[in-house]
């Protein structure tokens, strides 16, 4: 039997904050490649710092697009 593990559960591991156009973060194990579409913005680092930095700076889970909308930016 084969033991996979989770990559974004490594306490151990390193790890990237990600973020994309809409202003969502992702936790992101340093070991893979930046997927299409979102940008590195914090780290590498500790699993716990990227966490943190994440509830520091995304503190409104809406997207960019719907915060924009309801504003009425509309761009």
């Amino acid at each position: 039997m084969v033991n996979l593990t989770n990559p974004f559960d490594n306490t151990e591991g390193q790890y990237l904050v990600l973020s994309n156009a809409e202003g969502q973060h992702s936790l992101w194990p340093a070991f893979a490649d930046v997927p299409a579409g979102w940008s590195l913005i914090h780290g590498p680092g500790a699993r716990e710092d990227c966490l943190e930095y994440i509830e520091r700076n995304w503190t409104d889970m809406r997207p960019k697009s719907l915060i924009e909308a309801l504003r009425g930016d509309g761009q």
